[in-house]
C-alpha cells in the first residue's frame, strides 16, 4: 500500500512540474487522436449523409455492418493495417510502419464506422416533418439537406467527440503500428502499459491520471453538446 501512495505522490509532483517526457506524450497523443478524428470525420459525415439521404437494396444490412464494427477489437484493425503498410505490403512504398502518420491512419480507419453509424442514427432522428416543410416551401433537394444537417449538427459534434474519446483511448493500433518508439510513436496507452510492466508506477499513475483528465473533459463536453441538442 505504501508503496502506491508513493507513487501517487509521486505521479502528482510528474505533473505539476510539468515532466518533459509526459507533457511530449501527452501532445503527441492529442495530436495524432485528433488528427484522426478530424480526417474520419471528413470522410464519415459525407458519407453518413448519402447513406441516409439515399434509397438503395441493402440499406439496413449496410447498416447494421457498420454497428457492428463498432466493437471491432482495436487489435483485429491493427494487425489489418499492419499487413498493408508493413514492407511487404501493397502501402509499404510510402514508410508508414513505427510512424505518427501510420497511427493516424489506423486510428482513422477505427473511428471510421463509429462515426458514420452515429451520423446515420443523427440525421434519422431529425424530425421528418422539417423535410417536408422545407419542400412545401419551395427548398431544393441540396437545401433540404444542408437544412437537416444543420438540425443534426450538436448530436452529429456528439459523434465526433466519442470518435475522439475511442480513438485517445485506444492501444492495439497504437501499439502494433507505432511500435512505442520512445521520442517517436510513444502514446499515453503504450506507455501506461510500458511503465506499469516495468514497474515504473509513478510514471505510468502521472500518465493515468493526464488520461483520465482528458476523458472527463470528453465526457464533460458531450453532456454540455447533449444538454444543448435536448433543449
Amino acid at each position: 500500500m505504501g508503496e502506491i501512495m508513493d507513487g501517487f505522490s509521486q505521479a502528482i509532483t510528474l505533473i505539476v512540474t510539468a515532466n518533459p517526457e509526459l507533457v511530449e506524450i501527452t501532445i503527441r497523443s492529442l495530436y495524432i487522436s485528433l488528427s484522426a478524428t478530424f480526417l474520419a470525420a471528413l470522410i464519415a459525415i459525407p458519407i453518413g449523409g448519402l447513406i441516409h439521404f439515399r434509397e438503395f437494396p441493402g440499406k439496413q444490412a449496410l447498416i447494421t455492418c457498420i454497428q457492428t464494427l463498432y466493437s471491432v477489437p482495436t487489435v483485429i484493425v491493427g494487425l489489418v493495417i499492419f499487413l498493408l503498410i508493413s514492407r511487404s505490403g501493397p502501402l509499404g512504398y510510402f514508410g508508414l510502419l513505427y510512424t505518427p502518420l501510420g497511427m493516424i491512419l489506423g486510428q482513422t480507419v477505427l473511428v471510421i464506422p463509429i462515426l458514420l453509424g452515429l451520423v446515420v442514427s443523427s440525421l434519422a432522428g431529425v424530425d421528418r416533418g422539417i423535410r417536408d416543410t422545407l419542400i412545401s416551401l419551395g427548398a431544393t433537394g441540396f437545401q433540404g439537406v444542408i437544412e437537416i444537417i444543420k438540425e443534426a449538427r450538436f448530436a452529429i459534434l456528439g459523434a465526433v467527440i466519442l470518435g475522439f474519446g475511442r480513438a485517445i483511448s485506444e492501444v492495439g493500433v497504437a501499439m502494433m503500428i507505432g511500435g512505442n518508439i520512445r521520442g517517436e510513436t510513444r502514446v499515453l496507452t503504450t506507455s501506461i502499459a510500458l511503465q506499469t510492466g516495468m514497474g515504473e508506477f509513478a510514471q505510468s499513475i502521472a500518465l493515468g491520471i493526464i488520461l483520465l483528465a482528458i476523458a472527463l473533459v470528453v465526457v464533460v463536453v458531450l453532456n454540455v453538446v447533449t444538454r444543448r441538442y435536448s433543449a
